[in-house]
């Protein structure tokens, strides 16, 4: 396939706009033109538009980088996040250990030590450094 400079840049006036984020702006319209090609392609990689939604996640993500630092946490409060996302009392993670053990972590008392962070990140699919 040849393409010359100028097919390209026909096609690029129209393209440039789904793929452009360089304000907050058009980060959000990003992010929900994303979040509509997640529900039409889903994960169906012969989808025609697959490679749009792969780009374009590529792009939000690349922004993200650059302009949305995530604050600093401990172990403990991610801990605590995730309890509060699944729904999770202190008694139902025995991989952390008993109630109190993870009452403890939970209140600064206690640090998360490497066994509870591996199990954890298993359990929670994230990887480790996490909890770190």
């Amino acid at each position: 396939m040849n393409i010359s400079a100028k097919e390209i840049q026909n096609h690029w006036a129209s393209v440039r706009p789904l793929l452009t984020v360089r304000t907050k702006r058009e980060y959000d319209r990003a992010v929900t033109r994303l979040n509509s090609l997640l529900d039409e392609v889903g994960t169906n990689e012969r989808h025609p538009l697959y490679g749009l939604l792969d780009t374009l996640g590529t792009v939000i993500h690349a922004y993200e980088e650059e302009h949305q630092r995530l604050p600093e946490s401990t172990g403990a409060e991610m801990l605590g996040y995730f309890m509060q996302e699944h729904g999770l009392t202190q008694s139902e993670l025995p991989e952390v250990g008993s109630q109190g053990v993870v009452s403890e972590i939970l209140k600064g008392r206690r640090e998360l030590n490497v066994r509870q962070i591996r199990a954890l990140a298993r359990r929670f699919r994230v990887s480790p450094a996490v909890f770190m």
